[in-house]
């Protein structure tokens, strides 16, 4: 059926090759009744498992009293609701100012909208961007990413594409500086945009202090800092946003994915109120009043953020985690070169993408669902939803010691690459 009818385009079924039915908690079923440990969680946005039942429950709830779903972006009980939990649970208690703005429920429309309102709000045209970013497939989005797929189909979008931490040994944020100051560098950008955390780049990790110096480069220059939190924010690096760990507060965060609570389509901008210049339906979408999102959204908020006791779980997990990868270096040195990420997204870098590739396939084989990224595809990430249990971390890590184990030896790459119609790369 799929293959028959549903477009080429597909693509996350084709690595795990299921039709799938039900799902609960860090689990997915498929029709054949196998379940599968879901460590890709809908790529961030299941941060609160499947199927949460106390979530659910708001959800149903709603809809048996006939709760508004559909309203463009008309005044909602359900809108205001939303609204007043995130200011009292997240935003207060950090001491940030953020007016609210609804987009299209994609990650990439929130990501269009900050590029715009940052051009507007400066009247410049260039931003700067990060080696290894991925901030969404619409043409904006697209021109800001580091994806090849992005080269040559960027229109009217000027760019500036600057080395992420770690990137080069050679080039820092001082050079960055330098380049905008100096009458021979570049046009000032209206925007920074980044992501603390590269998911899709590789699970690269910008550190405190160089998040720090970016935001006080912005500062110093009036320039606008954007932190693209869609896949790495609502808790999965620990604190609900991923740049708290800096103390940085950015003029603009683009959140999605599990701010809609349970996989509900929503996207959020978070502007600071002076940016707020935006004319009435500049940036609109028929879908940015999704009222079951908002339902959603406000009851993953209540149960989880009300204190601090989840994001003392989260780092306990992710602790247990870093363990159980640190054993796989240790034990396999000669095919992993590092663990990489922080919170519950990390991975580790194999020396060969064909052995990433070879670990995400035998991995499903055997009941778990992980995806490999990098510009190789060769870290093999984990990221499963946050209620996530240590016993289950530390079965997917024993899983992927055995795996591992049966990995072709460096001698065989060759004719592996030749298998897997990929040119061999001996990754630096």
């Amino acid at each position: 059926m799929f293959e028959k009818y549903e477009s080429n385009v597909r693509s996350y079924c084709r690595s795990f090759p299921s039709v799938f039915s039900t799902a609960e908690k860090e689990y997915i079923c498929d029709i054949e009744g196998k379940s599968y440990l879901d460590f890709l969680a809908g790529a961030g946005t299941l941060n609160y498992g499947h199927n949460n039942p106390l979530i659910k429950n708001a959800v149903i709830d709603y809809l048996k009293r006939d709760g508004i779903v559909h309203s463009l972006d008309l005044h909602t009980e359900a809108k205001e609701d939303f609204i007043a939990s995130f200011q009292k649970i997240i935003l207060e208690p950090r001491e940030l100012d953020y007016k609210l703005q609804f987009t299209g429920p994609t990650g990439a429309n929130a990501v269009e909208a900050a590029l715009k309102l940052a051009r507007k709000v400066t009247g410049r045209t260039r931003v700067v961007a990060f080696t290894g970013a991925f901030h969404g497939m619409t043409l904006g989005a697209m021109s800001v990413s580091a994806k090849e797929s992005a080269d040559g189909l960027v229109a009217g979008m000027e760019v500036t594409r600057f080395p992420f931490e770690g990137f080069s040994p050679d080039v820092n944020l001082d050079t960055l500086e330098k380049l905008i100051v100096h009458p021979g560098g570049i046009a000032k950008p209206a925007a920074f945009i980044l992501e603390t955390l590269q998911c899709e780049g590789g699970l690269n990790v910008a550190s405190n202090s160089w998040l720090r110096q970016l935001s006080d480069i912005a500062q110093r220059h009036g320039i606008l800092l954007i932190v693209d939190d869609i896949q790495v924010g609502c808790g999965r690096t620990g604190p609900f946003f991923s740049f708290e760990r800096a103390g940085i507060k950015p003029d603009i965060v683009c959140l999605a994915k599990s701010i809609g609570g349970m996989g509900m389509p929503m996207a959020l901008v978070l502007l600071k109120p002076e940016l707020d210049i935006w004319a009435p339906g500049e940036h609109n979408g028929t879908f940015r009043g999704n009222n079951l999102a908002f339902v959603a959204g406000e009851a993953a908020l209540k149960l989880y953020w009300s204190d601090d006791k989840f994001e003392t779980e989260i780092k306990v997990l992710s602790e247990e985690m870093a363990f159980g990868l640190a054993s796989l270096k240790s034990d396999y040195p000669d095919l992993i070169t590092d663990t990489v990420g922080i919170g519950l997204a990390q991975g580790i870098r194999l020396k060969h993408q064909h052995h990433a590739q070879l670990i995400t396939k035998a991995a499903f084989e055997q009941g778990i669902i992980v995806e490999s990224c990098g510009p190789y595809s060769e870290v093999v990430k984990l990221m499963p939803p946050l209620i996530v249990t240590e016993s289950t971390i530390q079965k997917v890590i024993t899983i992927l010691h055995q795996v591992i184990a049966t990995l072709p030896k460096e001698a065989e790459i060759g004719e592996l690459g030749a298998k897997l119609e990929k040119s061999d790369v001996s990754l630096p």
